[in-house]
């Protein structure tokens, strides 16, 4: 079958049952120019395009067959950018709280605490930094993590409530030892 009958008119709903070059092609310029519109950069919005690119390749399976692929792809890139967006701003916060957000200009007093932040973060072991990590920086709920390391939802909250613990006796000077309770 020639591409021309394949790849319906711009107007047209895009309906497929792949997602295959010619279908790319045509949605590609205005993915793009929405991408744009939406981050006011040339090079993140290509990167913008991309993601969406990849998870509508991964994700293509678990789509609805009746559905048009120009709308699913455009929400697809939509929620992409509104996800980079949370990432951006969790990442901002973490960097206000350790460096502290009312000053232009950061202090020799901020820097320093901001460096005893980082210092007392690395000093914790790999499993509690990573633990911290996804959830206060990248944002993951509890139970994503819970899934991701195959541990029941509870298993999670109390290593990340030791996470924090150890961490906050660390930033404050106190001994990075773990606590141990004694059971009868």
């Amino acid at each position: 079958m020639p591409i021309h009958e394949a790849v319906p008119s711009d107007d047209d709903a895009i309906e497929a049952d792949e997602l295959s070059d010619a279908v790319v092609r045509q949605l590609l310029p205005r993915l793009r120019r929405f991408a744009l519109h939406l981050t006011r950069d040339p090079m993140s919005s290509d990167d913008l395009v991309q993601s969406t690119l990849e998870r509508a390749l991964t994700r293509w399976p678990s789509r609805r067959p009746e559905g048009n692929v120009r709308a699913w792809l455009f929400t697809i890139l939509y929620r992409q950018f509104l996800d980079s967006q949370r990432r951006s701003r969790r990442y901002a916060r973490l960097l206000d709280w350790l460096t502290g957000s009312d000053a232009a200009a950061p202090s020799a007093e901020r820097a320093a605490i901001a460096r005893a932040s980082l210092d007392a973060f690395e000093r914790l072991p790999e499993a509690q930094r990573t633990l911290l990590w996804l959830v206060c920086v990248e944002g993951l709920s509890y139970k994503v993590v819970a899934d991701m390391f195959d541990v029941p939802l509870g298993t999670v909250m109390s290593r990340l409530s030791r996470a924090r613990s150890a961490l906050r006796d660390l930033h404050e000077g106190r001994d990075g030892a773990p606590h141990l309770r004694i059971l009868k």
